[in-house]
Formats: C-alpha cells, structure tokens, sequence
C-alpha cells in the first residue's frame, strides 16, 4: 500500500491524457479511479529506471550507465514500478484533488493498481473527505452567560491569604491542638487490619485548615495532646484513585509530636512594602483590585467565547465521521498521559482510577468539540473573508518572542525549518481574528 507523499515532484504524466473518476463511499471515503495512458506509464517507469540505475553497482558498468535490461535483471520490475509510482503519483493525486475540488482530510493511499508494460496504467486510491458544513446563525445573536461572581470582600481575602503566607509560627507546648494549627505528627493506616502501602509518615507537617486529607481525617486530629497516641476512623471516598481503597473504611495510628499557632503580620505600610513593590497599603490594595478585575475579564471572555461557539455548533449542520474522532482522541490522548506525568502519576494509574472505556469516552467527545470548533472557525473565516495579514503573524511572533525572552526574527528563522509550526500559528492568529469578529458581531449578557 503507498501512502501519497506530497514531494512536489515534477511528474512527466501530461494532464490531458489521464483520466479519473470518483466514486463516493461510506463514512465520507471517495475512491479515485484512475488511468494513465501506456506510453506515459512506459516513459514513467524508463525514468525510474534511470534513477535507480544512479546507485546499483552492477559488474561491468559504470553507475546509471547500464542498460534497462541489465537494471532490470538486477534490481527487479517490482521495485521500479514502486519507484515510478512514488515519483508520479504526488503530482497525479496533486491534479485530481484540485480538479474535482477534493476537500481531503488525510493523506490519499494507493488501494492497489495494475502496472504493465505497454498497457495503460490502472490505479485504485482512497482518500477521506472534510465533513460538509452548514453553518447555523453566528451573527447578532444574543447570550446570557454567567459572569464570574467578585465578592465584595474579595480584596479583604486576599489580603488574607497574602498574611497567611507570610505568616509566622511558634510551638506550643501548653495546650491541646486547635483547628488553625498546623501540626507535626506520625500516622500509620490500616484498612481490614492490614497496612496500607504509602499509609504512613513520620514527622508529617499538616494545616489542619486547609489539610487536603481524606474527609474527616484533619477533624479528629483537632483537641488532641502531644505525645499521645491515638486512632481516627475514616472512610476513603468512594471515587477515591486507588479502588483497592475506594468506600473502604479505614483506621489511622496517629501520634502528635508538634504543635504550631499561626502569627499572622499586621496590616499595614510595613506589610505592604515586605509584599511587593509597594509603599502604602492602599496601593497594594490597589494591585490586588487590579489582578482580580483582569481575572473577572479573562473569566468572562472565557465564557462568552464558550457560550457563542456553544450556540453556534449546536444550529450548524456537521457531521463528523468516526476516524476524525478517533485521530483527534488520539491526540489528546498523548496530551493526557503528557499531563499525569508532569503531575506525578501514571497512565497505569489513571487506567486503575477510571477505566479506558471511561478516558477514551471524555477524550472522544473533548475530539468532537475541537473539530466542531476548528471547522466552524474556518468556514466563518472563508465567509467573512478574514485573512491573517503578515501584520498579524509578526505581531503573534513578537507576543511570543517576549513570553520566551526571545529574539522575534531569531525566533523566525528557528521556525522557518518547521512548517508545522509556522502552520499552527498561522492558525492560532485566525482563530484569535474570528473569535474578536464574533464577539463584536454579538450580544453577550452577563447574569
């Protein structure tokens, strides 16, 4: 089977005399029938012939010096008709593509074909098509979207937390713990009398506000002395991400060996200026204002991003065939099992907690999402006409040349060797384009 490899090679097949015709089949397949006139498919294969010829040593010639039966006795038909093929067949399927106005999906592939001296050459290929699309309304629509909710207290927070994390500790000695401390403490879990693997810890620090444990473990660790040992009684949760685990009731051996009460700074001047570039508090206030309006705005554009892509895949016409989805898992599957390692786990492990059949379902339906989306993208930006300028890429790349403190041109010229790259950009910047014609050719509601 070849795979068609687009080489740009100039073929020596005139246009004129071949012929091809399609043939539509199931899940969006067209099969391409098509005949190369004999003397062509003869004057393809001396070629090929030819080029081989260049580096074969064969006893008693020179390289490309042999004649075509010598190189054929030597070599094999089999392999120069390969060889003729793959010269010919990127500028074929290149024509029959932009003749018949082929929007294709992958790659077309040589099903099989019928390749013999003197006769017309018969080729059989297959390629998949881009889904048809009937885009729905996308213009002057209106949407209520939920706005991210900012508290009015939502600095005082802040400044909470700011406190907390400069906060400093002291041991004590003369009491038992309370629920603000953050303690020290040796545990030891069993779970029907057995110990669990990874179920213990010396010396483990823990805040007992913000504890992250099982549910209910942090809680009995509160009004308890140093030095005594006790148990607490847990339950692990019933989605928890070792099933061995999972619902299973659980008794923990705990012993306190520290207790720490939490100082917290004052608010003022001298606290503002130990945060930051700051003189006053009022303009740390200020700051912290800031950084949550840019975080109500991002939220909210997130939003009615989502809400109009949404609306508009949910009255467009789109029926995506079941290979582009599973190419697209595919994908997002390797992206997946890239994310559990960066966060610490495995994919055996991820397989335990969920199931493949589970994965793969969420991932299959993120796959749908993503080509809905990109699809709509560009039939909108084809209907509005919305180009991406060179103003538009440059920009991109200097947006990208600070985030990588990077040179813009170096930058350039180490993506000018990677086509793909400059391919994804070059997408991102449309997508950006038509996202902002969307949001000003719409009304969003915030509620």
């Amino acid at each position: 089977m070849f795979v068609v490899l687009w080489l740009g090679k100039k073929g020596v097949i005139e246009d004129k005399d071949m012929k091809a015709t399609i043939e539509k089949e199931p899940q969006n397949i067209v099969k391409i029938n098509i005949e190369i006139p004999a003397q062509d498919a003869v004057d393809a294969y001396n070629k090929a012939c030819k080029r081989l010829a260049q580096y074969v040593n064969i006893p008693g010639f020179r390289k490309g010096k042999a004649p075509r039966n010598v190189v054929e006795q030597n070599i094999g038909e089999d392999r120069i008709k390969h060889e003729a093929l793959e010269s010919e067949l990127p500028k074929i399927m290149s024509q029959v593509i932009e003749e018949n106005n082929l929007n294709v999906a992958t790659q077309p592939y040589v099903e099989s074909y019928e390749f013999k001296i003197g006769e017309d050459l018969k080729i059989v290929a297959k390629a998949e098509l881009m889904p048809e699309i009937t885009l729905g309304d996308y213009k002057s629509l209106t949407l209520e979207v939920a706005g991210l909710k900012q508290e009015e207290n939502a600095v005082d927070e802040q400044l909470e937390k700011l406190r907390k994390q400069a906060a400093s500790y002291e041991l004590v000695v003369d009491r038992k713990s309370e629920k603000d401390d953050v303690i020290v403490f040796d545990f030891e879990g069993f779970v029907d009398g057995k110990k669990i693997e990874h179920g213990d810890a010396k010396n483990y620090s823990m805040d007992l506000a913000n504890s992250g444990f099982i549910p209910g473990f942090a809680d009995q660790l509160v009004d308890r002395p140093l030095n005594e040992e006790f148990e607490i009684n847990v339950t692990f949760p019933e989605n928890y991400h070792q099933k061995e685990l999972a619902g299973k009731p659980a008794v923990f051996k705990c012993k306190i060996n520290e207790i720490k009460t939490r100082k917290l700074p004052e608010l003022n001047d001298e606290f503002a200026q130990k945060a930051g570039p700051f003189k006053t508090l009022d303009e740390l206030k200020a700051d912290i204002q800031k950084y949550l309006d840019n975080q109500k705005s991002n939220a909210d554009r997130a939003a009615s991003e989502k809400a109009l892509m949404d609306k508009i895949i949910e009255t467009t016409k789109l029926d995506v065939q079941e290979p582009m989805i599973q190419r697209e898992a595919d994908i997002l599957l390797e992206e997946y099992k890239q994310r559990l390692k960066m966060q610490g786990f495995t994919w055996e492990q991820a397989l335990e907690s969920h199931g493949y059949d589970e994965i793969m379902k969420e991932l299959k339906e993120d796959a749908l999402y993503r080509i809905k989306s990109s699809m709509i993208i560009n039939k909108i930006a084809e209907q509005e006409k919305v180009k991406v300028e060179p103003a538009d890429f440059t920009a991109k790349l200097s947006s990208m040349a600070q985030i990588y403190n990077m040179d813009p041109k170096t930058m350039l010229k180490e993506m000018g060797s990677n086509p793909q790259m400059l391919n994804q950009i070059s997408q991102q910047v449309l997508t950006e384009k038509v996202v902002e014609f969307l949001l000003a050719n719409n009304t969003i509601k915030f509620v």
